[in-house]
C-alpha cells in the first residue's frame, strides 16, 4: 500500500517513515526498504527509514506507569470520592488544607 502510494505521488527517495512498533509495520519497512534499494533511491542505505512514533513509545510508557501504580491512583481516586460525597467533609478539607 505504502509502495503504491509513493508511486502515485511520484516519490522515489524517502528518508524516513513514521510508525509505531507493531510487528507488521516492521515487516512493511523491511519491504519498503528492500524496494527502495531496487530502484536505486535508497538514502543512507535506508538505515534510518523506520522512525519510531514517540508519541506512541511515550504512551506505552505512562500506560506501564500509570500500572505499576495502580492500586494507589485507586486509594487516592477513594479518597477523593469520600471527601466529596459530604459537603461537611469538603469544607474540613478546604479550612485544613488552605494556609495563608
Amino acid at each position: 500500500m505504502v509502495e503504491r502510494c509513493l508511486v502515485s505521488w511520484g516519490m522515489s527517495k524517502v528518508f524516513t517513515i513514521t510508525a509505531d512498533n507493531a510487528s507488521s509495520n516492521d515487516v512493511a519497512i523491511r519491504f519498503l526498504r528492500r524496494r527502495l534499494k531496487s530502484w536505486g533511491t535508497s538514502l543512507l542505505d535506508g538505515e534510518f527509514l523506520h522512525m519510531r512514533c514517540g508519541a506512541h513509545i511515550l504512551n506505552l510508557v505512562v500506560k506501564d506507569g500509570l500500572q505499576e501504580n495502580k492500586d494507589l491512583i485507586s486509594r487516592i481516586r477513594s479518597a477523593v470520592r469520600y471527601v466529596r460525597s459530604s459537603p461537611a467533609r469538603l469544607d474540613k478539607f478546604k479550612e485544613l488544607s488552605y494556609s495563608p
